[in-house]
């Protein structure tokens, strides 16, 4: 249950405050998000100004940082006071990094300036200015400094209070995110639609503004968080009458539709039987209830729904694509690639202005997992670098492999999880056999391995299976960095083994803030609940530690899961296993180099430092300095560069929805199915 205890909220370090119930109020707005019922800007998300708007600095104090520029509002020659001055020396700092190379002939150099700049670079912490060529740092330190590097370069002041690297989400599904979440798709995600009311409301909304033959589509729906169960076709006939309506499920594990859907299909006189590797809910007679459960009955569901909404795939997963860079996120990856997705994936990553890297993770269920894939847009910005296995599911529905039950709540009760039945081994997605075929024939290739597991016997069950294929395959001590994702009910001596096996964690702060309130006592025994998302113990065991949204369960918000991390507050503002909080150090770093270690790329991306790329973020106030409960609030993303180029969002998204969708619709049905593991 919450913990009487609060962090520090001056140094991310546990310390004292209140304690208050563990159940959601469900009336309250949720940190950093839009309030229910009031008008949300289309395109901002957790506070994230859309690129290119101006947002004020704003500190602690609630004004203008002193001495820092406003953005919008440089002030050309002249010193920030308390940073240093170009071309003065700054007693006590380590000397510049700088590039041999002669680049000032180079037409593409220029030097950038900022308030500040955070390098998260250990020999460099902090510098006023970065000299680029090309789209490389040649340069970090001084004005005077890169100009000796780069004579004659124009200088470029950003406006920016802060620079950064660009943030980078190691887990995430980016093209099946736009699909799953983005027109014709409406989204009543919990961050959006908080309350069932406002789910209603969304309903109402879509009616009156779709032609009344038009099918509708919403995804996103959680029985946990909306506070009821999933919806059956009579509860969804009551709200939609005749109409085509599909609600799917958050987890894309599960979709609700109408009586109409059913009749339109032949499915009353005739129902389906269950494909393989799916279901469909069905009364004492056999007839369809209207809710379908996994892939195949949920595309069974969706396809001729999705082929009748038309849209442009690429144009959504650009939508998707502009989200996670108004976050901030520069790289990313996708954790359910498959070789069908790497058309999409090459036409978005030569767009003008296209914003993101991604290294790619094939399915393990994938004919060829371990085929090797090239691709012309180039490694920098598109690479295959694993492949993903999954040893459980989701604790929302009931599918994580734990050593400790469920418990008998009115929470687990609306989202249809039995404790005598859900959880523990049975959760397995493989058999010790099957998964050690896939690492023998994967292994020898070189990928990075990659295992979803949530539960800590799923955990044990990955890390046993990893032992065995490293030593099998003398890659015991060489830097294979071989992945845990999620590691939800991670324990201490299971980061300790992680860490000694050369195995890094990427953890999902996002299941603590949306959840934590109901994981402590009302999903699980509060010694188990309590302390989900272990940040703590995780760093303190030595291993690298990663944190990532795995887009679209939650939206991409590293600001957010820093803040997470480092208080350890929900979206309601109770605290949970204080002692669990990790620093601001450790959180940034968890979203910038450590993250692209985990993603085998801290030479290219993670820092500002000389010979990488010259990926940044522009932040409106440094996240060293703001109160860590504030975070997500008070440090806004004002813009992002890749390459050495201002990300164009306008420009990216017009070339994506100009582009010709007949290639790709085929994916449309499978953003709904498969957006998030």
């Amino acid at each position: 249950m919450p913990e009487p205890e609060a962090p520090d909220e001056t140094a991310g370090v546990p310390s004292p405050a209140s304690s208050s119930p563990s159940v959601p109020d469900s009336g309250q707005s949720v940190l950093g998000q839009p309030v229910s019922g009031q008008p949300v800007p289309e395109q901002q998300v957790l506070g994230h100004p859309v690129l290119g708007q101006h947002v004020p600095a704003v500190p602690d104090s609630g004004q203008p940082v002193p001495g820092q520029p406003v953005p919008g509002q440089p002030v050309p020659g002249q010193p920030v006071p308390g940073q240093p001055v170009p071309g003065q020396p700054v007693p006590g700092q380590p000397v510049p990094a700088f590039a041999d190379a002669d680049a000032d002939a180079d037409a593409d150099a220029f030097i950038l300036t900022a308030g500040t700049i955070v390098t998260m670079d250990a020999q460099l912490p902090r510098a006023s200015a970065v000299a680029v060529a090309g789209a490389k740092i040649v340069a970090v330190g001084t004005l005077a400094e890169c100009s000796e590097v780069l004579p004659g370069a124009p200088v470029l002041d950003s406006g920016a209070p802060v620079l950064m690297p660009g943030f980078i989400d190691p887990h995430s599904h980016p093209f099946l995110s736009g699909l799953a979440t983005q027109l014709p798709a409406l989204s009543i995600a919990p961050w959006k639609a908080p309350r069932w009311s406002d789910v209603l409301s969304i309903f109402s909304q879509a009616m009156a503004e779709n032609d009344a033959g038009l099918p509708l589509l919403f995804n996103g729906f959680d029985a946990l968080l909306h506070g009821r169960p999933a919806p059956t076709a009579a509860d969804l006939d009551e709200i939609f009458g005749d109409r085509i309506a599909v609600v799917v499920d958050n987890s894309g594990h599960a979709c609700s539709f109408t009586s109409a859907l059913i009749r339109s299909r032949g499915w009353d006189a005739h129902p389906p039987a269950d494909p393989i590797g799916g279901s469909f809910a069905r009364d004492a007679d056999g007839a369809l209830i209207g809710i379908s459960y996994e892939i195949p009955a949920n595309t069974a569901v969706l396809g001729p729904v999705m082929q009748q909404l038309g849209g442009n795939p690429l144009g959504s997963a650009a939508e998707y694509y502009a989200l996670m860079a108004r976050a901030g996120i520069t790289s990313t990856s996708d954790m359910t690639f498959s070789a069908d997705l790497a058309p999409a994936y090459e036409a978005l990553a030569v767009m003008p202005s296209s914003p993101l890297r991604v290294s790619l993770w094939e399915v393990s269920t994938a004919a060829d997992p371990g085929a090797s894939a090239t691709f012309s847009a180039g490694e920098e910005r598109l690479v295959k670098q694993g492949v993903k296995l999954w040893t459980d599911g989701s604790p929302w529905i009931g599918n994580v492999a734990t050593s400790f039950p469920y418990v008998a709540s009115e929470a687990t009760e609306r989202a249809g999880i039995d404790p005598a039945t859900a959880g523990g081994a049975s959760a397995m997605n493989y058999s010790r056999a099957q998964v050690d075929a896939i690492l023998d024939r994967c292994a020898p290739l070189g990928w990075q391995m990659s295992f979803h597991a949530n539960g800590d016997l799923a955990i044990d069950f990955a890390l046993d299976a990893y032992e065995r294929a490293l030593a099998e395959h003398g890659l015991l001590g060489t830097d294979h960095r071989w992945r845990i994702e999620h590691a939800g009910a991670g324990r201490r001596e299971q980061f300790e083994r992680a860490a000694r096996l050369g195995v890094h964690v990427s953890l999902a702060p996002f299941q603590y803030y949306f959840w934590g309130d109901l994981l402590d006592g009302h999903m699980f025994a509060p010694e188990h609940g309590a302390r989900w998302q272990a940040f703590t113990e995780a760093v303190e065991a030595g291993v690298v530690v990663s944190l990532h949204n795995d887009g679209s369960v939650s939206p991409p918000a590293p600001i957010l899961n820093v803040q997470t991390a480092v208080t350890r507050r929900t979206s309601s503002g109770r605290i949970h296993a204080p002692q669990q909080a990790i620093s601001v150090d450790a959180a940034l770093k968890a979203h910038t180099i450590d993250a692209a270690r985990t993603l085998h790329r801290e030479h290219l991306v993670g820092s500002i430092a000389v010979g990488k790329l010259a990926d940044f973020v522009e932040l409106s106030a440094d996240p060293y300095e703001v109160t860590p409960r504030y975070l997500a609030e008070r440090v806004q993303v004002l813009g992002t560069w890749v390459d050495g180029a201002r990300v164009d969002l306008p420009e990216f998204l017009a070339a994506a929805h100009a582009s010709d969708p007949a290639p790709h619709v085929h994916h449309a049905a499978r953003g709904h199915t498969g957006h998030g593991c």
